[in-house]
């Protein structure tokens, strides 16, 4: 999991008198309200007494944080979860929160608050101020920090748009390397207990959560039109080097050949160039070449005159023509036949094709893409693609990665999906559950993004109450990225401890829901507790 994965409408659930993050529940507050309580606050407490409360509630708030962010998801990196708590804030609507430095060893983070609530509140109501103002901020980013590194970890805020500085900045770092400038804070953080406290709670919500998923029930909803593929937001830098070599070559003629895996969006890609191109107001015409027999797609590809076969009956344009102006985007080029081939190449030396029956040469004007998830060089060496050929198509080859090296692409792609959905099933509320994150980045998704958006499909028909579970997914257990240990290890492990380990790793990713790992692991229960009474569970 990623701190820029975490979405608003995946972690807190709005109902109407109930408003929670993964069983935590929340409470809105109003602006106008807190700025009467904080005037109130510091009418009947003198200043420093009404700051300590502020801050301690937001260290108790950022402290509650931390614990749920490490009990539903699992991190990429330790500063991945430490980055979350900027991002926190930034959802809880406390502040346009941005990490401008973190190291963990030692630990020193600087954060940047921009239109931060409390200053917003103390220019309004108060005006300027002498002092800093962020106090739940500073709070909830020493409650955050130090409850995810199990140290004494503090923020002091040195700058604030308050008392006329540009910015909101924050330092934290551990106590012991502030030195003597810690000493006067010390006393605003003090509560009694308190890991203790939220690590209960966080176990209680844990237990909460499981029991409510295992209450869901599926049920079945009638087919959904199929939904319009658009580029969502894409992080990854892996295909942020693919739209950027497209959009470099789009503006010109030349032909393109994109090659990748079954499902990695060729033909999307395809259509991108297109919209981009200067022939972006003329036809884009796709044909699959490994969908059809070689006599039709010759016919499909060039056209024919009336009686040049049988059932020809009247003369009929090919694709190339029909295109004109546009683009001819030729999948599965790699299945066309030797024959084809040489065709093909007259048509990308020349630019003009021959009807099927006619000897008269027509000139044509398209552009010419091709896609492929075969090795054409192994079939070049193979004499079963024409070198020459593979040359004139792969002007400029781009190649799109699996989406399991896109990682950070997935959930924007599925969160993509889900909208789709929502609205072809005419389900608003249908959203992914916060336990779906971790899932899907886990899984190795060798259909690529077609099995990603197949799968979104198959939960929203089988989930219940418009929230996808994992269980919804369906997603195949042999391609689960579990924590198969290494052989570079010290020891080779018994198959007993690969066993252990296995299982070990499918109860984690199901928050220790027997039922689930069942599911998962192909077993009986009555297997899963032979099991876990062997290996002494």
């Amino acid at each position: 999991m990623f701190a820029n994965d975490l979405n608003l409408s995946e972690i807190v659930e709005f109902n109407e008198g109930d408003i929670n993050l993964q069983g935590r529940r929340l409470l809105l507050h109003d602006l106008q309200a807190f700025s009467e309580l904080k005037k109130d606050l510091l009418e009947v407490l003198d200043f420093e007494q009404a700051r300590k409360i502020l801050i301690q509630f937001g260290y108790w708030w950022g402290k509650a944080d931390a614990a749920a962010m490490k009990r539903v998801f699992k991190w990429r990196s330790i500063e991945e979860l430490l980055k979350a708590g900027p991002r926190m804030q930034a959802l809880a609507g406390l502040a346009k929160a941005v990490v401008k430095h973190l190291t963990v060893e030692p630990f020193h983070m600087e954060l940047l608050w921009h239109e931060s609530v409390e200053v917003s509140e103390q220019i309004s109501s108060q005006g300027a101020a002498k002092d800093n103002t962020c106090w739940i901020l500073c709070g909830h980013a020493s409650g955050y920090a130090s409850f995810c590194l199990n140290r004494e970890i503090y923020f002091i805020e040195e700058q604030c748009v308050s008392k006329g500085d540009r910015i909101c900045l924050a330092v934290g770092r551990e106590k012991r390397f502030w030195g003597e400038q810690i000493n006067g804070h010390l006393s605003d953080f003090k509560l009694k207990d308190i890991r203790n406290r939220v690590e209960q709670l966080s176990e209680s919500l844990r237990r909460k959560s499981s029991q409510q998923n295992d209450q869901r029930k599926n049920s079945v909803i009638k087919n959904p039109a199929p939904s319009s593929v658009i580029q969502p937001e894409i992080r990854s830098t892996s295909y942020m080097r693919v739209l950027h070599l497209a959009e470099r070559v789009a503006p010109y003629d030349s032909a393109l050949l994109i090659t990748g895996e079954t499902g990695t969006g060729k033909e999307i890609l395809a259509r991108h160039i297109h919209s981009l191109s200067n022939r972006r107001d003329k036809t884009f015409l796709p044909i699959n070449c490994g969908a059809l027999p070689e006599s039709l797609l010759e016919s499909e590809l060039f056209g024919h005159t009336a009686g040049a076969f049988t059932g020809a009956n009247r003369e009929r344009a090919g694709i190339f023509e029909e295109a004109a102006g546009g683009t001819v985007f030729l999948d599965e080029i790699g299945d066309i036949s030797p024959a084809l081939q040489v065709k093909l190449l007259r048509v990308l030396q020349e630019h003009e094709i021959v009807r099927i029956g006619e000897n008269r040469a027509r000139p044509i004007d398209v552009r010419i893409m091709a896609a492929t998830n075969r090795d054409l060089h192994q079939m070049i060496m193979e004499d079963k693609f024409r070198e020459d050929l593979y040359y004139r198509l792969a002007v400029v080859e781009i190649h799109t990665p699996p989406l399991r090296e896109r990682v950070e692409d997935i959930l924007p792609l599925a969160r993509h999906f889900v909208k789709n959905y929502a609205n072809s099933l005419k389900m608003p509320q249908l959203r992914l559950d916060a336990s779906c994150l971790d899932y899907l980045q886990e899984y190795n998704w060798p259909g690529n993004i077609r099995e990603l958006e197949n799968a979104i499909e198959r939960a929203a028909l089988l989930c219940t109450g418009n929230v996808i579970l994992p269980e919804n997914l369906s997603l195949r257990s042999n391609y689960l990225k579990y924590n198969i240990p290494s052989s570079d290890e010290k020891s080779v492990l018994s198959l007993e401890q690969l066993v252990s380990r296995h299982i070990d790793s499918v109860l984690k990713l199901t928050q220790g829901n027997q039922r689930k790992a069942c599911e998962i692991l192909g077993i009986s229960p009555t297997t899963l507790w032979r099991k876990l009474k062997e290996l002494k569970r």
